[in-house]
C-alpha cells in the first residue's frame, strides 16, 4: 500500500477487495461529514420500512448500478437509485476537483442539492460530470478494485450479480 498522508480516509471493503479513499473534509465538509456519519451509524436515516434508524448505512449493501466504462454506484439498501434515505445535502462543487480514475462523488437526481446517501466511483475523466456532482474523495489504494467493479457485467446499468459492499470503515 502507498505511503499515506495524514488525513481522513474511508476503507470500502468489497467482495473484490478493498478500496482506500482520502476524504476532502476541508473542501467538502457537508458531504464528508454526512458520509462519515452514515458509515459510522451516527447520522439518522430512513430505513426501507420508513423508520428513522441509526446504524451503519453502507454495511452489507451492493454496488447496484454500473455505467459501463464510466462509474459504479452504491449506497441504497434496496439496491435501487430511487431510494430516499430521508434527507438531502447541499452541493459542494469545486473547480479544482475533476473526475478521474477512482474519484469518489455523491450521486444526485440531476437537480440542485439532491445528493444524500448514494455515492459513486469513476473509471476516468468524465468532463460533463465536473461541477455537477460533489466530489468528496479520491481512491488512493485499490484502483484495480475500482476498475474490476466498473467492469461488472450488467444489463441496462443493472449488474447481473451486484458486487457486495461489505463495510465502510473510517480512519484518521
Amino acid at each position: 500500500s502507498s505511503d499515506l498522508k495524514p488525513g481522513l480516509y474511508a476503507i470500502f471493503k468489497t467482495e473484490y477487495g478493498d478500496i482506500r479513499a482520502v476524504l476532502y473534509e476541508k473542501d467538502t465538509p457537508v458531504a464528508v461529514s454526512t458520509f462519515v456519519h452514515l458509515a459510522q451509524g451516527v447520522q439518522p436515516w430512513r430505513d426501507p420500512d420508513g423508520k428513522l434508524v441509526k446504524k451503519p448505512y453502507y454495511d452489507n449493501t451492493t454496488f447496484f448500478r454500473v455505467v459501463p466504462s464510466q462509474a459504479i454506484q452504491a449506497g441504497s439498501p434496496i439496491g435501487k437509485a430511487a431510494y430516499n434515505c430521508g434527507f438531502a445535502i447541499v452541493d459542494e462543487f469545486l473547480p479544482g476537483y475533476q473526475f478521474r480514475l477512482g474519484t469518489l462523488a455523491i450521486a444526485n437526481s440531476g437537480e440542485p442539492n439532491t445528493g444524500s446517501c448514494q455515492f459513486f466511483f469513476t473509471a476516468g475523466p468524465v468532463q460533463s460530470w465536473n461541477m455537477k456532482y460533489t466530489i468528496f474523495g479520491q481512491a488512493v489504494d485499490g484502483l484495480d478494485v475500482v476498475g474490476k467493479l466498473i467492469r461488472t457485467p450488467a444489463h441496462e446499468e443493472q449488474p447481473i450479480n451486484p458486487p457486495k459492499l461489505i463495510s465502510v470503515t473510517i480512519e484518521r
